[in-house]
């Protein structure tokens, strides 16, 4: 079982390393090239799209979910049909982002407390990097459906040549054009769409069996199933509401601390990502896996096998990749531990930020491990398509980080922030470790 985890991580590993390199090489270009006012504008612009795309994270989650399990049961109509229902909503969704796009960031920025100098440069980003849209969701949507289909290598190259192009394009347009830093939002724009191009070649070429003698616009209208989909996507979204709460509340609550703190906790946002993306490798075969184990489990050919024997292979897989997550986190430990100066110094080269830095290195070194833990549960939920669950755990880790924050903020300022997000990760950890074995049950 560990070649089948191995075999499925490895190849979104690879890819995830070039993800946070995305974000790190903008912050770094901006960083090196402007001020604080910029790193903070990249901070709320990045922020204004979280609000958005995060509500339409379902498109990957639930499509990686349900296909998987499809994939398990070997109901090929049915893995075509979460295509293009989940590519629909993707398109449906962008439409509705570009119509309401005016509305949307005139009235998030007169929420978000920042400087006039920062709020401008990040309606400048936003209205830039809006029109990658459609390309963005539908990526979600196809990169969730290669997943369930037990292909994280078609993810893999899809998204090393978005995020290489995005880097190359980015630092070309920032540094050798009058773009400046807004260069970085085109290159972004530039990078969504190359990867969109490049999917659709790969489901040409690789997956076209799939829909051999399936008609794609009958399939599109095909309800069937439909009920489960939103059923999921709805627990799916009041989960991506509550991430905002975390993640948005992080950045939004840490520009009333000024301009240096913001771009402080900007930059240790992004290096923490670094784990995630790491785990994320873990939590995607956990998607990939759990999901084709259920399937399989609920195909014609086991029912008549016991239940626990149906499912046994889930206990094992469970700790496996557990196993293999903890490893990640430790060894991020000791990374950060090790050489947390050259990462900073690698960020940002303004010496107040970098000063005011070393104030959180102990936060930076601590959140490792309880993060992978926390994100591999998330994989392992996915796969199960149990939607209650991950729903209900993101809404205490959204209460954990408020109670945090509020309890803490009076007497420490800007280091309140860090509370709240190691106990929403916290929180997250304990309740799904604690509802994992009633969950298998339902199965």
């Amino acid at each position: 079982m560990n070649k089948q985890i191995l075999r499925l991580a490895i190849p979104s590993i690879l890819a995830n390393i070039t993800i946070p390199l995305v974000g790190l090489v903008d912050t770094a270009i901006v960083g090196h090239i402007s001020d604080a006012h910029a790193i903070g504008g990249i901070a709320i612009g990045t922020m204004l799209f979280d609000l958005l795309y995060w509500n339409f994270s379902f498109l990957r989650v639930g499509t990686s979910g349900m296909t998987a399990q499809a994939f398990g049961r070997g109901d090929r109509e049915q893995c075509a049909r979460l295509f293009t229902q989940s590519v629909g909503i993707a398109l449906i969704g962008a439409a509705l982002i570009w119509l309401l796009q005016w509305l949307f960031v005139t009235a998030a920025l007169a929420i978000v407390p920042c400087s006039a100098e920062v709020a401008s440069f990040a309606r400048d980003y936003f209205f830039v990097r809006v029109w990658a849209a459609p390309a963005t969701l539908s990526l979600m949507a196809i990169k969730g459906w290669f997943i369930g289909m037990q292909d994280t290598v078609s993810p893999m190259i899809t998204d090393m040549v978005v995020n290489v192009v995005n880097m190359a394009v980015s630092y070309a347009l920032a540094v050798y054009t009058p773009m400046g830093a807004m260069g970085v939002a085109y290159g972004t724009v530039v990078a969504q769409f190359t990867g969109l191009l490049l999917s659709i070649v790969i489901l040409m070429w690789k997956y076209r069996h799939v829909w051999q003698g399936l008609s794609f616009l009958r399939l599109l209208r095909d309800m069937r199933g439909m009920r489960q989909l939103i059923s999921l996507n709805a627990n799916l979204f009041v989960r991506s509401l509550c991430f905002m709460i975390v993640y948005v509340g992080f950045t939004s609550l840490s520009s009333l601390y000024g301009d240096t703190d913001l771009a402080v906790c900007s930059i240790l946002m992004k290096l923490f990502m670094l784990v995630s993306y790491f785990v994320d490798g873990f939590a995607y075969a956990g998607e990939a896996l759990v999901g084709k184990l259920i399937g399989e489990a609920k195909s014609p050919a086991s029912r008549l096998l016991p239940l626990t024997s149906r499912l046994s292979p889930l206990d094992t897989l469970v700790r496996l990749l557990f196993l293999w997550s903890l490893g990640v986190g430790v060894g991020f430990t000791v990374i950060f531990a090790l050489w947390y100066m050259p990462m900073y110094s690698m960020m940002t080269s303004d010496a107040l930020v970098l000063s005011r830095l070393t104030d959180f290195t102990g936060w930076f070194i601590a959140m490792p491990i309880v993060s992978t833990l926390a994100f591999m549960w998330d994989g392992v939920y996915t796969g199960a398509t149990a939607g209650k669950q991950i729903r209900n755990g993101m809404i205490l880790a959204a209460i954990g980080f408020v109670l945090g924050y509020v309890a803490t903020a009076h007497w420490w300022g800007v280091h309140a922030l860090f509370v709240g997000y190691f106990l929403h990760l916290a929180a997250r950890v304990i309740y799904l470790t604690a509802t994992w074995k009633q969950v298998v049950e339902q199965r």
